[in-house]
């Protein structure tokens, strides 16, 4: 192996299976021994919230549908067993019968760093409320009211908030979404 320089390539999937298609060509490179030639297979992705049925929900959507990233020196017969792989396309840029064209440096970093920064953006998130502040409610059946916070749930990322309907206290339980603060 004299050139064993790795650059980032751009595989083109079938959209909808990039996760399958990133596995298979995980488990045909382990199988063929081939891991010294290729590093990382990335499916870029970004975490979104959607509502389903009322509720918020975490999901994972790819950020590039169709595309997977790899890392690889493809020396050999390399790209010929990743075009192989079921649901692989090809590679973006290809000439045809012509070599994978490599991604640019400037390209990788942003991709990667677009990719880091979301990872990011997720995990860090402070507490943005504190107990006994006065939120006003932005979504469900209790829109619109006021009510100060009791408790704060940092890990089901949920507030309890005490407001008044009828003239009576009543505890709600509302995740950090449904509510803002009152400046």
């Amino acid at each position: 192996m004299a050139d064993s320089v790795k650059k980032w390539y751009v595989v083109r999937a079938i959209g909808g299976q990039e996760n399958k298609v990133k596995n298979y060509i995980e488990n045909e490179i382990a199988r063929l021994e081939l891991t010294d030639y290729i590093d990382q297979v990335l499916v870029p992705t970004e975490k979104v919230i959607q509502v389903r049925n009322g509720k918020k929900v975490n999901k994972e959507r790819v950020y590039f549908p169709g595309y997977i990233m790899i890392e690889a020196n493809l020396s050999g017969e390399i790209p010929h067993i990743i075009k192989s792989v079921p649901g692989v396309i090809g590679f973006l840029g290809e000439v045809k019968g012509g070599d994978p064209v490599p991604l640019r440096r400037s390209e990788v970093n942003r991709m990667l760093g677009k990719v880091d920064e979301l990872a990011v953006q997720n995990e860090n998130v402070a507490i943005p409320y504190i107990i006994g502040e006065t939120v006003k409610v932005i979504d469900g059946p209790f829109n619109g009211f006021d009510g100060s916070i009791e408790k704060i749930n940092e890990e089901k990322r949920k507030l309890e908030v005490m407001v008044k309907i009828f003239g009576r206290k009543t505890p709600l339980e509302l995740s950090y979404m449904q509510v803002e603060k009152i400046s």
